[in-house]
């Protein structure tokens, strides 16, 4: 069966965000200092981004490059910055609160598309916006008395250069930002280079630098780049909802980092609104609200029926059937605004 254009970008947007999870652990897990990680996660997906876009451009490359025009040069350098500020937020705070911070992003993107582009949120935004800078603050508060504040700070930062990041796209009309992304490793490993005094690999370094630039760092953001070609950029924010829970879920198993009692409350009310408000825009379309579903669920299904998990798993074939049905039925019934039947 051939996967529609929906089935792909729920694909490529699921796994990219699922590879992203671990990344917070991995740098918590690695020895390096700041900018010694900022240059790695610049050098080693600038190099594989490059042998990607050698390999599937060929002689197309360098013109390819030179197209991304202003609007892709500036994407580059917001990105060179988020990079950074992320990666300063996750040596100064908790990982739950960068991730709670950071998602943020698309709603300070759309308080800047209304200034830059014009567009105006509905009302419903402007509440979920003021309700989620609120929780943010209650956060914040806890932070300033633990000394986390710097942080919490770098985390606001990057969210902010985040959304700059699809503001400016979509004003340029950016359709194809991988070679944006291709200059903004090259820059990122460039600058950080300066600040860089003597390198020392402590243990399993090497192995999760690897690990990281490659599956956490390259691999996520090529499909995530891809995925807005066949679904809404909204559409794709909802899979994030998933960083941000198991990003510091995979730090408080292997490392016992817990997060506190503020970010634990203002950061499920964070997710809940940034689910409900998503919800609703897909909601707003009856038969998109049902075939997103039920897309997702024939992705799902086909990553969870694979032989391994099936030869492991001897009744996995009947709980992907009512799996299925379940999410289809919970569709019709939301699209239609009733309750849910079995």
């Amino acid at each position: 069966m051939q996967l529609t254009d929906k089935q792909k970008g729920m694909g490529l947007a699921l796994i990219g965000v699922l590879f992203i999870t671990p990344d917070s652990l991995l740098v918590r897990l690695i020895s390096l200092n700041s900018w010694e990680l900022i240059f790695f996660r610049g050098l080693l997906p600038f190099i594989f981004l490059f042998i990607l876009l050698a390999f599937y451009y060929k002689k197309q490359f360098i013109k390819i490059c030179l197209l991304m025009g202003f609007a892709g040069l500036l994407n580059a350098v917001f990105l060179v910055l988020g990079n950074i500020t992320f990666i300063m937020s996750l040596e100064n705070t908790n990982v739950a609160n960068t991730l709670v911070i950071i998602s943020l992003g698309p709603f300070i993107a759309a308080i800047l598309s209304s200034i830059f582009l014009k567009e105006n949120p509905d009302t419903r935004t402007w509440i979920i916006i003021l309700l989620c800078f609120s929780f943010i603050l209650f956060i914040f508060y806890d932070s300033y008395e633990g000394g986390r504040l710097f942080g919490d700070l770098m985390a606001l930062a990057t969210a902010c250069l985040v959304a700059c990041s699809s503001v400016i796209i979509r004003y340029g009309k950016v359709k194809n930002f991988l070679p944006s992304l291709f200059l903004a490793k090259f820059l990122i490993a460039f600058v950080a280079f300066f600040f860089i005094q003597e390198i020392i690999f402590i243990g399993l370094d090497v192995y999760f630098i690897f690990l990281m630039c490659f599956f956490c760092v390259f691999l996520p953001f090529t499909f995530l780049t891809l995925a807005p070609r066949y679904i809404p950029a909204h559409e794709v924010q909802l899979f994030f909802i998933l960083e941000t829970v198991l990003g510091p879920l995979w730090v408080w198993l292997v490392i016992k980092e817990e997060p506190t009692i503020n970010t634990i409350i203002g950061g499920s009310c964070i997710i809940l609104l940034i689910f409900y408000h998503t919800l609703n825009q897909l909601k707003s379309n009856k038969n998109y609200f049902n075939k997103s579903f039920t897309a997702l669920s024939i992705v799902i299904s086909k990553f969870l029926s694979l032989p391994g998990l099936a030869t492991q798993c001897p009744h996995i074939d009947s709980y992907l059937h009512n799996f299925a049905f379940v999410i289809c039925n919970s569709s019709n019934s939301l699209s239609s605004g009733g309750k849910y039947k079995s």
